[in-house]
């Protein structure tokens, strides 16, 4: 079964809501239609009525069975500007300023939706910018119990299935933090093993590589020694009972041949074998992941979030009906865990 079925199905077992609020993208309603006739989730699009139905009607499209919300129009409108200001007035935020985002910004309703717990995630970007989406999230929703550090992951399915796990990889951090601390890496790195062991493989041991443009010492200068001081301190935050395995500085290939993990790094327990990428900035991960997707014509979902209280997911401006099927089906296998 493929990774995106797999969580399908697991989607099926618990069915939860998920908010979709760019309901005047035609490719969110075809996708709204598969979720529903496969039952993957419950549907929310936000939006007027009219406006969403007539668009549904006029391409074809079967959404019977989705709840639709016109924010302007809800009678929890008020409900979410006031649970919204009382949340941010300590930075400032005023109750004007919390009715025009409520009211207007359907990312914000549908974050308000999240939070008192209306909905069980939303999944937006398909024509706004990850900013649009994650504002809020981060504003709003903010980290789970423990965690300091809110980052981004990819979900990629390459076709190789002798790579990673069973030819599924974790890459992170790929949509969020510009230019991560040693803090911040170690912290990516720890969230994106909790992120493996719920999507991809809750039995099989997480294998970490932080990544470099160096393996073991071939090469030093201060952006190999961001990563080696990263990967020290994630392994003195890994408890004994955790089963994560973690290890760099490591090269791309050290990171998952074999043969060339014998040579660069032999006796590691993580090269060669690695099923999670934690890459040092994000100008690595973001142009490695596409040139993953676009070279090696691998499956890509996200970015994802992780550390996040309550699921809440990006999606590319470039992608299509079955992209948004598969972050909804993730994004509900992540709320069961809540």
């Amino acid at each position: 079964m493929s990774f995106i079925n797999d969580m399908k199905e697991k989607a099926k077992q618990n069915i939860k809501k998920i908010v979709l609020p760019e309901s005047d993208d035609i490719r969110i309603l075809k996708g709204t239609e598969i979720i529903l006739k496969e039952g993957i989730a419950q549907i929310t699009l936000l939006g007027n009525k009219d406006k969403i139905t007539s668009l549904a009607n006029e391409n074809n499209i079967n959404i019977e069975g989705a709840e639709i919300i016109d924010p302007e129009k809800s009678d929890r409108l008020e409900y979410y500007i006031q649970t919204l200001y009382e949340l941010r007035k300590d930075k400032g935020m005023t109750i004007e300023t919390a009715q025009k985002l409520i009211s207007e910004n359907s990312r914000y309703y549908a974050t308000m939706m999240v939070k008192v717990g209306d909905a069980d995630g939303f999944v937006s970007g398909a024509c706004n910018p990850t900013s649009d989406t994650l504002r809020p999230a981060l504003q709003i929703i903010k980290g789970a119990e423990g965690v300091k550090t809110i980052s981004a992951f990819f979900i990629m399915c390459v076709q190789d299935k002798e790579l990673g796990e069973n030819g599924v990889f974790i890459f992170s951090d790929c949509g969020m933090i510009a230019n991560p601390t040693v803090e911040q890496l170690s912290d990516i790195a720890i969230s994106s093993s909790k992120s493996f062991k719920e999507l991809v493989n809750s039995n099989r041991i997480p294998k970490i590589a932080m990544l470099s443009y160096s393996t073991k010492g071939s090469a030093s200068s201060e952006l190999t020694e961001k990563v080696i001081n990263a990967t020290n301190l994630a392994k003195e935050k890994i408890n004994i009972n955790d089963n994560i395995l973690i290890d760099g500085e490591l090269q791309l290939d050290a990171a998952i041949i074999p043969e060339i993990a014998n040579s660069k790094a032999p006796g590691s327990d993580v090269a060669g074998k690695a099923n999670i990428l934690v890459f040092p900035d994000l100008n690595a991960g973001n142009i490695g992941y596409k040139l993953v997707q676009r070279f090696g014509h691998a499956e890509a979902y996200g970015p994802l979030c992780q550390g996040l209280d309550k699921p809440v997911n990006d999606l590319s401006r470039g992608c299509s009906v079955d992209d948004i099927v598969g972050v909804v089906a993730i994004t509900a296998v992540q709320a069961q865990k809540n």
